[in-house]
């Protein structure tokens, strides 16, 4: 399996956009987050980091190709991570249906990211310490605030036994300890 760090080298070599870089760790950082609360062991934890941080490996190349989304990743991330992994990515593009936690756990963390970042921004601050749960949970009613992140697919936390606001918490927490690293 490759390392984080290889993993990371080529999501910056293939993704030119900074902010869609900072999308990929901050899935990274929900889904490592996510591992750990269910208890899983290191193993685990790092590969369902890797899985957020190469779900959209190949989101340059099928922008204007969504159909290939997860597909052209699939293909050249195999022999470099494992099955589950694969599948996970295919599942968050809506390739394979979900099956496993890490398959949702992706689905849920993948638009939580632009949630969160949106929450951050429009604060005087602009930084992630400045954001709380409650905040997100208002600003979950509000149909205009980041409309791009889907709310009935955060929502899929309840498959992974956690409530909404627990799991925002998770995702939350987790992103405002690696604030540094996301610019926030």
């Amino acid at each position: 399996m490759i390392t984080r760090d290889e993993a990371y080298e080529m999501v910056c070599a293939r993704i030119p956009q900074k902010n869609l870089v900072g999308h990929c760790v901050a899935t990274e950082i929900i889904m490592r987050a996510l591992a750990e609360h269910a208890g899983l062991s290191a193993d685990d934890v790092e590969r369902w980091g890797l899985a957020g941080l190469l779900h959209d490996l190949d989101y340059a190349e099928t922008a204007e190709d969504p159909d290939r989304h997860g597909h052209v990743s699939a293909g050249e991330l195999a022999g470099l991570i494992d099955d589950e992994m694969i599948h996970a990515i295919l599942a968050h593009a809506d390739k394979v249906e979900r099956e496993s936690d890490m398959d949702h756990a992706l689905w849920c963390a993948d638009p939580t990211t632009g949630f969160i970042v949106a929450a951050a921004l429009i604060r005087p601050e602009k930084k992630l310490a400045a954001v709380d749960v409650s905040a997100l949970a208002k600003r979950w009613k509000e149909k205009a605030f980041a409309k791009g992140a889907s709310r009935d697919q955060m929502a899929g936390c309840e498959r992974l036994g956690l409530e909404r606001d627990e799991f925002l918490g998770i995702a939350l927490t987790a992103m405002q300890q690696r604030s540094a690293e996301l610019g926030l």
